[in-house]
């Protein structure tokens, strides 16, 4: 079945001499895979490897059989183009690590409005700003509401949150935890948009501490979940 589909690119691998396997998670049908044969060599066709770079915004059209096989693209053009996310080592360092994150998270993912709106507008903002530090905490935050796990928010005056619960405790459990004085970062992320980022301040240490609770957070949520090859490279990076 032809199908014409925004599309977001979560990998590229490179598949015999020539060719490439790319995964990308589409507006109208979830999580597809491509076969892109010949693609590496071809100087004159229609698709070009430089448009299947991490998390490019695309518009496709592309041949949809949806039997667990790999599908076709015919047509693919740049719907959004990046001017930063590609070209500044600390974004192209983020993206990395996202691209990998959500490869894992969405692994068998059927077609999500809200969620393929979400990355789209998120991913828009990411080009659009300057303030990365703690983006992509709220944007793992934020992510977790669309796979079923967003922390269950309280007002009372809680001191730990059992990562295996997703909810905040009075005192401690037997589960990991986030306790102080990470707890008290964690909290200010919530219910807060991307617009308001800039306001929050979080040193170092506790940034990179909670970045790894998150991680937890997700490796306890989401079944055969992995740690993200690129984690050290960002941390490098950020540091």
């Amino acid at each position: 079945m032809l199908t014409h589909t925004k599309a977001i690119v979560l990998s590229a691998l490179k598949y015999g001499d020539t060719s490439l396997i790319v995964k990308a998670y589409t507006q109208t049908d979830g999580l597809k895979a491509y076969l892109l044969k010949g693609v590496l060599a071809s100087k004159k066709g229609k698709l070009k490897a430089a448009l299947f770079q991490p998390l490019t915004q695309l518009e496709l059209v592309a041949n949809h059989k949806n039997k667990g096989t790999l599908e076709s693209i015919r047509e693919a053009k740049v719907y959004f183009p990046y001017k930063t996310i590609h070209a500044e080592i600390l974004k192209n360092s983020l993206v990395l690590f996202l691209a990998e994150l959500l490869t894992n998270v969405l692994q068998e993912s059927d077609a999500d409005p809200g969620l393929f709106k979400y990355l789209e507008q998120s991913l828009q903002l990411l080009d659009k700003t300057d303030k990365l530090g703690h983006y992509h905490l709220l944007f793992m935050l934020q992510l977790s509401k669309y796979l079923g796990f967003y922390p269950e928010d309280t007002e009372e005056p809680l001191d730990y949150f059992d990562l295996l619960e997703g909810q905040f405790i009075a005192s401690p459990s037997l589960n990991p935890l986030i306790e102080k004085p990470i707890i008290y970062d964690f909290k200010r992320l919530l219910g807060i948009n991307f617009d308001a980022l800039p306001q929050i301040t979080i040193t170092k240490t506790n940034r990179q501490e909670l970045l790894k609770k998150m991680l937890l957070y997700y490796e306890l949520h989401v079944h055969g979940f992995r740690q993200p090859k690129s984690l050290a490279v960002l941390n490098a990076v950020f540091n």
